[in-house]
């Protein structure tokens, strides 16, 4: 049943009776927010178990704010009242479970009321984490934050990802991840515990992944003075380490075990385990590039980088198929390495250098076949166009057609039509009319056959010859425009490309986000001075040529 529980907040004057009833660690705060039923995407079935930690840490205690299935009023106002209250030199808990979304940057703790945000709207449903850590950040040395989630999946909308990313931890605070579950068990019976450090609990709990100040002598909660610390809740470490090793499976994971417990219960398991891994170097290789967990964007960036330098992906979709694979492993046989068709962190930085250079090498290259190309439009254009005549202007868009004259060119043939059709008799106007009207192959052989000296003449033979050479280009005109609608473009990766277009003196026309003549004209341009079939449609090629530095998102 998906239902709401408000956020309960002790109000001042409460919290200074309850601290007079505890000691001095009572100004020690806790806030625990457990989102398990969201609006829109599956439930984290433990997250509204982190809200059973309030008695323990009550009794500890901790001022404790918690609430389950916050909305986003209520998540923000969550965290206000927590700033409200602010003393110096104390603990602070900080435990969050629920959907979390990343982009490249940033990182969201999802409101119960989250329904398919995207990179623009996130904030508004979301906390970010760089916030969350800087309110930690107040209390260094005494700040712990824990995130619990699950596998389950929110849908996201463009340009965010679900899960966790990388984060800056502030100095002094101690970052605890892993399965909202175990986040609760560890925040409720583990944080509670009296002279024990961070390690000595985290040891004991080696399923959650910690960062941060992790102090192995300096205990979380003191001892009272003259006590005994409190025991570490009675799990069984060893079984827990190995649980964790056999989900993960990775030969780094049986290794870790291994010199954890190098006489463990599992230790011959382990070692079979790590033998099997080695015994197929394939598996090795995907299983150590598996542990760089690469993100999409990551992917994106790898295949570009292999298509610029010439290894073609079969696709820049952050997706590692065949195509990829094969991509990778000739870029590996190229640079000397093992062609495993899995990659190592130094060779993505190899190809990422790589194919730095190769782009700033193709815009040094573009830049002068551009200019070489401008320098012959405009001495033939002074040859040809620049006269005025009909026969020079023709002459000019024929070499020339998306030349830095063609429009002035078209414009004056245009010119020149008009002032045909002054001189022409009413037959001839009339029959051009009516090819010009139908626009076809037939019309204008119509007209020329029936006006073979007429005023419109020359400009029917030209038209005849270009719908003639669009029609002998029509199998490649739909193989382009299949390639071109391949790669799913949106409208605002239609307007990176016209942007990138400007940018390099294409003149595109309006960077709206529509293809229309001039930026078809612009992209032929682009194409012509990087040496690419000039078909006016983008392509794989096309694309990361004129995109190397950017990323491109359908």
């Amino acid at each position: 049943m998906n239902h709401r529980i408000a956020l309960f907040c002790l109000s001042l004057p409460f919290l200074a009776t309850a601290a007079a009833a505890q000691d001095a660690a009572a100004q020690d705060r806790a806030l625990l927010v457990g989102n398990e039923n969201y609006a829109d995407g599956a439930d984290i079935g433990g997250a509204s178990d982190l809200t059973s930690a309030e008695p323990a840490l009550t009794a500890a205690g901790f001022t404790v704010m918690a609430g389950a299935d916050l909305d986003a009023a209520a998540l923000r106002q969550a965290f206000s009242d927590l700033l409200a209250d602010s003393p110096d030199d104390h603990r602070l808990i900080i435990a969050l479970s629920g959907h979390f979304a990343r982009s490249v940057a940033e990182t969201w703790f999802l409101a119960s009321d989250a329904a398919t945000p995207d990179l623009a709207g996130v904030g508004a449903v979301g906390m970010p984490l760089t916030t969350v850590l800087e309110i930690a950040g107040s209390q260094p040395g005494g700040a712990v934050v824990l995130l619990g989630t699950e596998a389950n999946r929110l849908p996201l909308g463009p340009g965010l990802e679900p899960g966790i990313g990388r984060l800056a931890i502030p100095q002094g605070v101690t970052l605890i991840r892993g399965d909202a579950t175990r986040i609760a068990e560890f925040t409720a019976e583990f944080l509670p515990v009296r002279g024990q450090s961070l390690a000595a609990l985290l040891d004991a709990a080696p399923d959650l992944t910690a960062d941060g100040l992790i102090a192995p002598l300096v205990p979380f909660r003191p001892a009272a003075d003259g006590a005994t610390p409190d025991p570490v809740p009675g799990a069984d470490p060893e079984a827990i380490f190995w649980e964790s090793t056999s989900l993960q499976a990775t030969q780094t994971a049986y290794q870790a075990y291994l010199q954890r417990y190098p006489n463990g219960r599992h230790a011959p398991e382990a070692r079979a385990e790590i033998a099997r891994i080695l015994a197929e170097p394939a598996q090795a290789a995907r299983v150590a590039e598996a542990e760089l967990n690469l993100t999409q964007d990551d992917r994106r960036a790898i295949q570009r980088a292999l298509s610029l330098l010439g290894f073609d992906p079969k696709g820049i979709d952050g997706v590692f198929g065949a195509g990829s694979r094969r991509a990778i492993a000739g870029w590996q046989g190229r640079n000397g390495y093992d062609d495993t068709a899995y990659l190592t962190r130094d060779q993505i930085v190899k190809l990422t250098e790589q194919a730095d250079a190769r782009a700033a090498e193709l815009e040094r290259e573009g830049a002068a076949r551009k200019a070489e190309q401008e320098r012959a439009d405009r001495a033939y254009w002074q040859e040809t166009g620049a006269k005025g005549d009909e026969a020079g202007l023709r002459a000019y868009l024929r070499r020339f057609p998306d030349g830095l004259y063609a429009d002035t060119a078209t414009a004056r043939l245009g010119a020149l039509e008009v002032e045909a059709r002054d001189q022409a008799g009413a037959a001839d106007a009339a029959a051009w009319d009516l090819a010009t009207r139908d626009n076809t192959v037939t019309s204008y052989q119509d007209y020329l056959l029936a006006f073979p000296d007429g005023v419109f003449a020359t400009e029917a033979a030209a038209r005849l010859a270009d719908l003639q050479s669009q029609a002998e280009q029509g199998d490649d005109l739909a193989r382009w425009q299949a390639a071109e609608e391949a790669l799913g473009l949106n409208a605002a990766a239609r307007r990176l490309v016209e942007q990138r277009l400007d940018q390099l003196d294409m003149r595109p026309g309006d960077l709206d986000g529509t293809f229309d003549a001039k930026t078809r004209r612009a992209i032929r341009r682009f194409q012509e001075s990087r040496g690419l079939v000039p078909s006016g449609y983008l392509d794989q090629t096309t694309t990361v040529a004129l995109l190397a530095g950017g990323i491109l998102r359908p």
